[in-house]
């Protein structure tokens, strides 16, 4: 049994295209502004109900290790972004127990 593969943009466009009556370039314009907006809000976190939110987190400075030569190296304190997935998301997926 093949292992089902991830929807494409196009097929996500054309889905939703057909499910709301909007145009393919209605859809994709759409898209296309909802990720430039959580690009340009994700600094202050960035919500999409139901689905989830970006949010930056602070990531400390630490002592790691070279897996080649086993030396001790220092990595410096910088920011991530994050991805935290929704309550619904997750229950939809794996149900409560």
């Amino acid at each position: 049994m093949a292992a089902k593969k991830a929807l494409t943009k196009a097929q996500i466009v054309g889905g939703l295209a057909d499910k709301c009556g909007l145009s393919k370039k209605d859809v994709n314009a759409l898209i296309t502004e909802l990720v430039a907006l959580a690009y340009k809000e994700a600094k202050n976190g960035f919500t999409i109900p139901g689905l989830g939110k970006l949010v930056v987190q602070q990531r400390k400075a630490r002592t790691g290790r070279n897996p080649a030569t086993g030396e001790a190296i220092k990595i410096p304190a910088k920011k991530v972004l994050k991805f935290r997935i929704a309550k619904a998301a997750k229950d939809a997926i794996v149900p409560a127990k």
